[in-house]
């Protein structure tokens, strides 16, 4: 299993507008995009974490170059943000 977690700094008046672009795109993301395994939305009081399961280290990355993520997510997210995401890609031992 790969893991790319997102972590957005978002401010606490916009995260149910953050909580609606998760929901919003999660079933297409796990219906369409390759190798998608399953979306979590982790919220903390610093900031929140998309993190998103995928069967390989290849699926992970080319999910961060598609049209769903570029042109819907990011689009979506970028007015709600406080800083740029942080982007990681784990894979599992």
């Amino acid at each position: 299993m790969v893991y790319l977690q997102i972590t957005l700094m978002i401010a606490s008046a916009n995260r149910a507008a953050a909580a609606g672009v998760y929901q919003r795109y999660k079933a297409p993301f796990l219906s369409t995009v390759a190798g998608a395994k399953s979306k979590e939305l982790l919220v903390r009081e610093e900031d929140v974490q998309v993190l998103h399961g995928f069967d390989s280290r290849e699926n992970a990355a080319a999910y961060l170059r598609s049209e769903l993520f570029t042109a819907d997510v990011v689009a979506g997210l970028e007015p709600l943000l406080g800083a740029a995401p942080d982007v990681r890609i784990y894979e599992v031992a």
